[in-house]
């Protein structure tokens, strides 16, 4: 492992152009539909000024939080010293660039005024979540890519562990900070709660280990280069710990709520009568995202490598129904004038759940925001040597060959 070599994709991954096509092609699209909307306003759209968050924001969020979990996998290897996870860790940071990258350029065409972000940059409100974001995000990209020089330049290596302790902290902090956008709104009963922050932490370590072998396998796959069952059924182990930690937290935070007698009209709202969200809670969530992904990895199907992609494509499906669940199911529920006070009243929607149905540029702005990340990803890959040359077992065990001779 301390002689591994890195290269990049070659010039005869056909499968790898194709799939650059298709993401180039989401991306393009993503890009028309925020033009469509920036031009004919936002009333195209299903967002109103109850639901004033929608799906490009549940893509956004998805993305950013995503990419803090990407970076997961070098911070085992350089903080925690796990010697098997450093070939890994090139690709765990370039994917944190990216994934952040896709999550902000939905935020940022989804503005309307993109030139509005300047007045967000030069005039801060410290006691708003949001300005404490905009330094987070951009302290994330310059701390990663110097995390990323530190491991790509052996002059450099020596630094790299105290860089990706920095990178660790700073990757915590952007996560809780996320999650604190929903847990500091009183106002939304679904909202707030202590818990979220934690919550979104885990969440990030599920979706953004689930992006990265998907995009590890793939990679690997298109160069010829071996994935050895070592490395694998670690990641896969790791996954699967990461998804039942999420439906832990989902369990503990609805239990919290239950317990509380004001928030029984949000939690019967949510997982009973709900509708929509009723059934991307249980449908989407708990069991797409959850409780089958746990039956392949910690199971014999979690041998089959196209199974375990699988898996991981039903976490990343399942999450962002958790993030359609948390952003837009809490916003649908109505929103008490006077929490405690029900004499008071007024005509402006009391007690009335919103109804949102999004709208096709919506969604493909969303998807293509997936599409600028992978893209990015992969031409990155294409010339620049993110993968490691061979994940053999034989790379990632010193003793394999020993153990296996005692074996036979």
């Amino acid at each position: 492992m301390a002689h591994m070599q890195y290269g990049t994709i070659g010039p005869r991954s056909v499968g790898f152009y194709a799939v650059l096509a298709i993401l180039g092609a989401i991306t393009l699209a993503g890009l028309s539909a925020a033009l469509y909307m920036e031009h004919h306003g936002h009333w195209i759209t299903g967002m109103s000024n109850q639901v004033i968050w929608g799906v490009p924001h549940v893509f956004a969020v998805f993305l950013i939080v995503a990419a803090s979990g990407a970076l997961n996998v070098a911070s085992i290897a350089s903080v925690f010293g796990r010697q098997l996870y450093k070939p890994l860790a090139r690709l765990s940071g370039l994917l944190a660039i990216t994934l952040l990258a896709g999550g902000l350029a939905i935020l940022v065409l989804d503005l309307g005024r993109p030139d509005r972000l300047i007045e967000a940059m030069t005039y801060y409100n410290f006691k708003s979540i949001f300005a404490w974001n905009i330094y987070l995000y951009m302290g994330f990209f310059g701390i990663v890519i110097v995390y990323l020089w530190m491991m790509m330049e052996r002059r450099m290596n020596d630094y790299t562990k105290p860089v990706g302790m920095l990178a660790f902290i700073w990757r915590l902090t952007l996560t809780t900070g996320t999650g604190s956008i929903f847990g500091f709104l009183v106002a939304r009963e679904a909202y707030n709660s202590a818990i979220i922050a934690p919550m979104f932490i885990i969440m990030s370590f599920e979706f953004g280990l689930a992006i990265f072998l998907v995009v590890l396998m793939a990679g690997m796959r298109w160069t010829g280069r071996e994935l050895g069952d070592v490395v694998f059924s670690r990641l896969r182990n790791l996954l699967g710990v990461f998804v039942a930690a999420v439906l832990y937290f989902v369990t503990v935070y609805h239990l919290t709520n239950l317990y509380i007698t004001q928030r029984h009209g949000v939690e019967g709202f949510i997982l009973l009568n709900g509708g929509v969200y009723t059934k991307m809670f249980w449908l989407g969530q708990v069991i797409v995202g959850g409780v089958i992904p746990l039956i392949i990895l910690f199971s014999g199907l979690g041998k089959s490598r196209a199974l375990t992609a699988l898996a991981a494509v039903l976490v990343v499906l399942g999450g962002l129904a958790q993030i359609y669940v948390i952003i837009i199911g809490g916003q649908a529920y109505p929103m008490p004038l006077y929490p405690g006070k029900d004499i008071v009243s007024s005509s402006f929607f009391d007690g009335v759940v919103t109804m949102y149905s999004p709208s096709l540029p919506e969604v493909v702005l969303g998807i293509g925001g997936i599409g600028l990340a992978l893209v990015m990803a992969a031409f990155a890959m294409r010339v620049l040597p993110f993968l490691p040359q061979s994940l053999s077992d034989a790379d990632a065990d010193p003793h394999y060959k020993a153990n296996a001779a005692k074996a036979a």
